[in-house]
C-alpha cells in the first residue's frame, strides 16, 4: 500500500551526450540503473554492443579519495575544537560546492602538508616505541656501573646475561669454584622471574664457564651493545623521548593550523566521490561507436521529470509498468507520522515489491504497547524532549532521523499512559511529601494503577493483543482479495473471525458473565460454524484424505492464535516492572528518611537509579514492542524479501548540495 509504484525505463543516445546525461540522472537522483551483465551474455546482444568501463579513472579517483580521508582523519585526530553529539552533513548551495571544486589544487597541496605531518608523526612514535623497548631491556641494569661497551681485556671477557629466579646463585658460585677461583660474579638485578647477573672470567676458561651456565639455564641479554653505562644510555634515551615529544607536539601544531581547511577538504572528498560514482555507473552502459544505452527503475510519480531530461538530451526513451508478477525495487513512502516507524521495517526486512508495507498498519499500535510498557510519565516526558531538541539542533538525516523520531512519538505515548496509570518517577511524589514535609500526597491515576489492578491490565492487554492480531489478518485478507482470491479470504480468514470472536463471546458468557445469554448463545452458534467451515474448507486445496487431514490442522491452528494472545501479557509485565523497579528505587532513596543527609542520600539513589531503570526499561520496551510486531503481527501477512531502491545520486559523505541553483 505504501510501497512506491514503479516504472521501467529503456534510453538510446548519442555518446556525445552521455556524460551530460549522466551527471543530470545523478541531480535529479530518481533513477536506478540496471547490471547489464545478463544482456552480455546473450549472443545477440553481445555481437552489438560492449560494456562502457571506466575502470582506471575511478580507481585513480579513488586514491585521491583515500589521500583527503587519512588528511581528515588526522585533522578529527588533532583538532581543538569538539566533535558534535551526532554528525550531520552542512548544507552548501551548489555554486559554492562548484566553485569549491574547482580550487583542487589548492586543496590537494593542503592535503599533502596534512599527510606529510601526519606521516612524520607515526614515525616518530615508531621511534618512540622503539626507544621505549631499550629503555624495557636496559632497565634492570640501571645500576650496573660498568659502560656496556667495555667487553673485556686482552686475557679477560665480560659475559651480562639472566638466569632463572629459581636457578640457585650461591650454588652456581660453588659450582665455578669448583672449576676455577679466578672469576667475578655480580648480582645486578632480580624480579619474579629473573636475575641479572655480570661474569667476568679468563678467555682461556670460557668453554668451562659456558658449560656451568648453561647448567644454570643463563641466556646472554639482548639489546646490551651499547655505548656507556646504563645510567647513561637510559639519560641519553630520555633526551631523545622528549625531543622526539616536541617534534610531535610541532607537527600536530601544524596539522591543527590547517583545521580551518577541513570543510574544503570534506568538500573535495565528495566532489571526488560524485565523480567516482559517475565513472563506476558507466558499467551499467551499453555502447557502440556512437550510441549508449541504458535501463532501470524510477517511481512513477517521478516519470516526467525524466521523460523532460531524456527529450532535452535527444534521447529515444520508454517507459512501461512491470510486468504482472514481475518484482521491482522497494521504495516505502508512509506519512508523516508513520514515516519514522519505517526503520523498524527495515531493521527486520524490506516488503516483497508484491507485498504490502506493514508500517502503516502497525506504527500506532508500535508507539502505544512502546508506551504502555514503559508507562511513567516522567520518563516519557524525558524521551520526547531529549528527541525533540536532538531533532531541533541536528539536521539528522536517514535511519537515524527515523529513529529519533520513532522514539519522540513514543515518548509523548509514554507520557499519556504515564498519566492514565499514575506514574511519575514511581511513586517519588509520596515518597517526597511524606520523608520532607511528612505529608501524605499522591497523584492519583487517570484510569487505574496496574500494580493495584493488575487483572485489569492483563484483560486489557489482550484485548488490544486481539484487535492487533485482527488488524494483521484483515491485511492478509485484503491481499488474497487484491491478488484475485476472495474465497481464500473468507475462508482463511472470514471464518476465523467467526470462530474468534464467537468464542470470545461463549466463554465470556458463560465464565465471566460479560455478555447476556442471548449473545452467549450467538458466541455458540458463531464458534461451531466457524469451526465446522475451517474443518471443512482447511484441506480444499489437497486431495482425497488430505482434504480432512488439511481441515484439521488448520482448526489446531487455533492453539497458535491463542499462544499469540498470550503474547501480549508482556505489556503488563512490562508495564509492572517498569513501575515496581521505580518504586523500589525510591524506597532505597528514603532509607535516610528527612533532613540533609536524606535529601542527599534520596538525590543520588534517585539519579543513578531512574537513570538505570529508564535505560533498561526503555531498551526493553523498544525490543518487545517491535517483536509483537515481527512474530505476531507480521505472521499474518507479511511477504520480506524486496531490494531496496537505489537511484543514482549524489551520494556525498560530508556536504548536503542544495538542488536551488542561484
Amino acid at each position: 500500500m505504501a510501497i512506491v509504484r514503479m516504472q521501467k525505463l529503456s534510453a538510446i543516445g548519442l555518446g556525445s551526450g552521455k556524460k551530460i546525461l549522466i551527471d543530470q540522472l545523478m541531480k535529479l537522483g530518481v533513477v536506478q540503473l540496471n547490471v547489464q551483465d545478463s544482456k552480455m551474455n546473450d549472443e545477440e546482444w553481445a555481437g552489438l554492443v560492449s560494456i562502457d568501463e571506466n575502470d582506471a579513472a575511478a580507481a585513480g579517483i579513488e586514491a585521491r579519495m583515500t589521500d583527503a580521508s587519512q588528511a581528515l582523519e588526522a585533522i578529527a585526530k588533532h583538532e581543538t575544537t569538539k566533535a558534535p553529539l551526532f554528525f550531520t552533513r552542512r548544507k552548501i548551495q551548489r555554486e559554492l560546492f562548484q566553485k569549491l571544486v574547482e580550487e583542487d589544487q589548492t586543496v590537494e597541496s593542503q592535503i599533502k602538508r596534512i599527510n606529510e605531518a601526519s606521516e612524520g608523526i607515526t614515525e616518530l612514535i615508531n621511534e618512540l616505541n622503539r626507544i621505549d623497548v631499550a629503555k624495557l631491556a636496559l632497565y634492570p641494569w640501571r645500576d650496573y656501573d660498568l659502560p656496556l661497551d667495555v667487553q673485556g681485556t686482552k686475557y679477560c671477557e665480560w659475559m651480562r646475561g639472566m638466569i632463572p629466579a629459581t636457578a640457585s646463585l650461591s650454588k652456581l658460585r660453588d659450582t665455578l669454584e669448583e672449576k676455577t677461583p679466578r672469576y667475578e660474579l655480580q648480582l645486578v638485578a632480580s624480579d619474579a622471574e629473573q636475575q641479572y647477573i655480570s661474569l667476568l672470567y679468563l678467555k682461556k676458561e670460557k668453554e668451562e664457564i659456558e658449560e656451568i651456565l648453561r647448567q644454570f639455564g643463563f641466556a646472554v641479554s639482548q639489546g646490551l651493545e651499547l655505548d656507556g653505562t646504563p645510567q647513561q644510555i637510559i639519560l641519553n634515551y630520555e633526551k631523545q623521548t622528549a625531543d622526539i615529544r616536541e617534534q610531535i607536539r610541532e607537527l600536530e601544531l601544524k596539522i591543527q593550523k590547517e583545521q580551518d581547511g577541513k570543510q574544503n577538504i570534506e568538500t573535495y572528498y565528495d566532489s571526488l566521490a560524485i565523480k567516482k560514482d559517475q565513472a563506476l555507473i558507466l558499467r551499467r552502459l551499453l555502447v557502440t561507436n556512437r550510441t549508449f544505452y541504458l535501463d532501470g527503475w524510477m517511481p512513477k510519480v517521478a516519470a516526467e521529470e525524466v521523460e523532460k531530461l531524456l527529450e532535452d538530451n535527444d534521447c529515444w526513451y520508454e517507459i512501461t509498468d512491470p510486468e504482472k508478477g514481475e518484482e521491482t525495487p522497494v521504495l516505502m513512502q508512509n506519512g508523516a507520522f508513520s514515516a519514522p516507524f519505517e526503520a523498524v521495517t527495515k531493521l527486520y526486512a524490506l516488503p516483497d515489491s508484491r507485498g504490502i508495507d506493514p508500517t502503516s498498519y502497525f506504527s500506532f499500535f508500535y508507539a502505544l504497547f512502546f508506551g504502555m510498557m514503559l508507562s511513567d510519565a516522567a520518563y516519557g516526558l524525558i524521551i520526547a524532549v531529549a528527541t525533540f531538541v536532538i531533532l531541533k539542533k541536528y539536521p539528522l538525516e536517514g535511519m537515524m532521523a527515523q529513529l529519533m523520531k520513532m522514539f519522540f512519538y513514543c515518548g509523548i505515548f509514554t507520557v499519556f499512559w504515564g498519566v492514565m496509570f499514575g506514574g511519575y518517577f514511581g511513586d517519588i511524589v509520596t515518597i517526597v511529601a511524606k520523608n520532607f514535609f511528612n505529608a501524605d500526597v499522591t497523584i492519583p491515576a487517570v484510569w487505574f494503577n496496574p500494580l493495584d489492578e493488575p487483572m485489569k491490565m492483563l484483560t486489557f492487554s489482550f484485548i488490544l493483543g486481539a484487535i492487533h492480531l485482527f488488524l494483521g489478518m484483515g491485511v492478509s485478507g485484503y491481499m488474497s482479495i487484491r491478488d484475485g482470491r476472495p474465497w481464500d479470504a473468507v475462508f482463511d480468514i472470514g471464518l476465523w473471525y467467526v470462530l474468534l470472536i464467537g468464542l470470545v463471546l461463549w466463554l465470556g458468557g458463560k465464565m465471566a458473565a460479560l455478555v447476556g445469554p442471548t449473545a452467549t448463545n450467538i458466541g455458540m452458534w458463531m464458534t461451531i460454524v466457524g469451526a465446522v467451515g475451517i474443518l471443512l474448507t482447511g484441506g480444499r486445496d489437497k486431495k482425497g484424505l488430505g482434504k480432512l487431514t488439511g481441515g484439521l490442522g488448520s482448526l489446531y491452528g487455533i492453539t497458535g492464535y491463542l499462544a499469540d494472545v498470550l503474547s501480549y501479557s508482556r505489556l503488563l509485565a512490562l508495564g509492572l516492572a517498569t513501575g515496581v523497579i521505580a518504586s523500589v528505587i525510591n524506597t532505597l532513596g528514603s532509607l535516610a528518611g528527612g533532613g540533609i543527609g536524606g535529601a542527599i542520600l534520596l538525590t543520588i539513589v534517585f539519579i543513578i537509579g531512574h537513570a538505570y531503570n529508564l535505560s533498561i526499561n526503555a531498551l526493553g520496551s523498544f525490543v518487545h514492542s517491535s517483536r509483537l510486531q515481527y512474530v505476531e503481527f507480521f505472521g499474518k501477512f507479511y511477504q520480506s524479501g524486496g531490494e531496496a531502491f537505489q537511484p543514482f545520486y549524489e551520494n556525498t559523505k560530508y556536504v548536503k548540495i542544495s538542488r536551488e541553483e542561484n
